[in-house]
């Protein structure tokens, strides 16, 4: 199983109903199933489809703080693996039977990539909403030096001892805005001294 975090002002809606209007064509039925904040949307070869093996595929889409958590099942592909033995067969029986066979190899070879198609059409939907899976602001964490409980960015004192946490919040260059250590003494961005 595969599974990625996004953070920002995205929804496991939003990512649904992109992967709905991508996969819910041709030879492939896509369905939603749950509820706001936790949903998983099915993608499966139509029952009726004329080319390619049967295959099947989860994902699972659960809202988090400030963010969603996407979680991709094992796809079913042994339909697919079974069509593509039909095809070896017929064409080792005769091999001009390869031609009547061209439809299913091109099926099931875009079958066999859903997966990569997949994770593609959720980073298009999470770059479209600003979201990432880089760590949000909301989120980050300061260490204490003395005590290495976790504290929000912003607070002046240690949650759990008191402590000061001044040395440890991030500082930004004069120049250019840039985020830099306490310990580096030129800006990365834009080079300029500290």
């Amino acid at each position: 199983m595969e599974q990625r975090i996004f953070h920002g002002n995205i929804t496991p809606v939003d990512i649904a109903n992109q992967l709905i209007s991508e996969f819910n064509q041709g030879n492939l039925h896509t369905q939603i199933i749950g509820q706001n904040d936790n949903l998983t949307v099915q993608i499966s070869t139509n029952q009726i489809s004329r080319s390619g093996g049967q295959t099947a595929l989860s994902i699972n889409i659960q809202k988090i703080t400030d963010g969603v958590f996407i979680q991709l099942g094992q796809q079913q592909w042994l339909g697919v693996a079974a069509s593509l033995g039909h095809t070896a067969l017929s064409t080792l029986i005769n091999p001009l039977n390869l031609l009547g066979r061209l439809d299913d190899i091109a099926q099931d070879i875009e079958n066999l990539q859903m997966t990569e198609k997949v994770w593609q059409t959720i980073n298009r939907a999470v770059t479209s909403t600003g979201a990432s899976t880089k760590l949000s602001d909301k989120l980050s964490r300061l260490t204490c030096d003395y005590c290495h409980i976790a504290n929000e960015v912003g607070i002046s004192n240690c949650i759990a001892c008191g402590a000061p946490l001044g040395d440890s919040h991030p500082t930004t260059c004069i120049n250019c805005g840039w985020v830099v250590k306490k310990d580096e003494k030129s800006c990365p961005n834009c080079g300029k001294q500290l």
